[in-house]
């Protein structure tokens, strides 16, 4: 296994560059886990909003019952009529807004006129819109008394009015599943593990390619007592072990950070996907280190594939804040579909046949980049050969 173990001589030789990526990735991991914070409670929760009541009109029941209604479903902050301290109190938030009944607002809307209320309130707020419902749910009740039901009191209007907002409907929220915590911070350590990963395996590959390309050397290597299929055999064994070892070494805080998670079925797929994008970036570095004639180009190219491939397809920069033209470009690398792949397993709560449909198609595809990269490299190789 001479070559073999010229193989990881020439890894050792050249660990400095590759524990610098180590090191990149390890040291984002970190701050992503120990700076992200848990989206907040999406489910709606009923808020009371301070609202300032003024009445221009007279002390009817029909008043004093919007005024009470509002009372139960918001905060009404006494303030004076003056001009002056209801702009600075909307303008210091003490209230969010200010409901004015107008004169003439009672007889108005008992003879079935179209009555408005005045109201100053904060600009494009949601408080603005609450607010408004609540209104026009109780004028809208009173409006349909009043025209089906004409000639009530005002005293039986308001008890009719006030007693059928009062029924409440019971809603039970169904879920089909609970969303780990660890599943949004996984996503982003693996997400960021493609970048790392990459530079890594090209900065390996290449160098070692670097040394059993030179000319000199190979046709030393032809003249040895070892076959070609044995030291071709042996090459191989040395990349896929190299990548094996290299995608290990990455994966392995995840089990310290996310423990137990990474055996949940998220975390396994997460595993799963990260192999074959490792197979798949193994095959990419193969040919590139076939292609690369310096060690000032193997560095280069390794720093723009990483990076561009990484900026392109959703690792730093989410996927969904990217343009269309610019996801079209990035779905023409494995790495997109790794991305996209991580993103659907770690947003799902549930695992269907739908959805693993579609993080399979996407695992398939980063695996059939590397086939198509590994054939049109073995034919290279081979066009080599025969020129050689």
């Amino acid at each position: 296994m001479q070559v073999y173990k010229a193989f990881f001589r020439i890894i050792q030789k050249n660990r400095g560059q590759i524990l610098i990526y180590l090191v990149v990735f390890m040291v984002l991991a970190l701050l992503l886990s120990g700076n992200y914070n848990p989206p907040q409670d999406t489910d709606f929760t009923k808020v009371k909003v301070n609202i300032a009541f003024i009445n221009n009109d007279e002390d009817s029941q029909l008043v004093d019952g919007l005024k009470t209604y509002l009372d139960e479903n918001a905060n009404l902050v006494d303030l004076p009529d003056d001009t002056q301290k209801l702009q600075d109190a909307l303008f210091f938030r003490q209230v969010e807004y200010i409901l004015r009944v107008p004169a003439g607002f009672t007889q108005g809307l008992l003879s079935g006129q179209d009555v408005q209320l005045e109201k100053t309130t904060v600009p494009d707020s949601t408080s603005n819109v609450y607010m408004d419902l609540l209104i026009n749910k109780y004028l809208n009740t009173v409006k349909t008394y009043t025209t089906y039901t004409p000639g009530l009191t005002q005293e039986d209007l308001t008890r009719y009015v006030a007693n059928d907002l009062a029924e409440q409907s019971d809603v039970t929220m169904l879920s089909n599943g609970s969303h780990s915590i660890y599943a949004e911070k996984s996503s982003y350590y693996f997400n960021y593990l493609s970048y790392s990963l990459f530079a890594i395996l090209i900065l390996g590959v290449c160098s070692v390619m670097l040394v059993f390309n030179d000319t000199d050397l190979k046709r030393r290597n032809l003249c040895s007592p070892i076959r070609s299929a044995n030291m071709n055999f042996q090459m191989i064994l040395g990349n896929i072990s190299f990548a094996f070892l290299t995608w290990l070494v990455l994966i392995s805080a995840s089990f310290v950070m996310y423990g137990s998670f990474m055996f949940t079925t998220t975390g396994l797929l997460l595993l799963l996907n990260s192999f074959v994008f490792t197979l798949a970036a193994l095959s990419i570095s193969y040919l590139i280190g076939n292609l690369v004639k310096s060690r000032g180009a193997m560095s280069a190219i390794a720093n723009v594939f990483a990076l561009g491939t990484s900026f392109l397809s959703g690792v730093f920069v989410p996927q969904e804040l990217l343009g269309n033209n610019v996801l079209t470009m990035a779905s023409f690398t494995p790495t997109y579909w790794y991305v996209k792949a991580n993103n659907e397993i770690t947003s799902a709560v549930n695992f269907n046949v739908d959805n693993l449909q579609s993080i399979f198609t996407s695992m398939v595809l980063v695996l059939a980049f590397g086939v198509a990269v590994l054939a049109v490299t073995l034919v290279l190789i081979k066009q080599r050969r025969v020129e050689g």
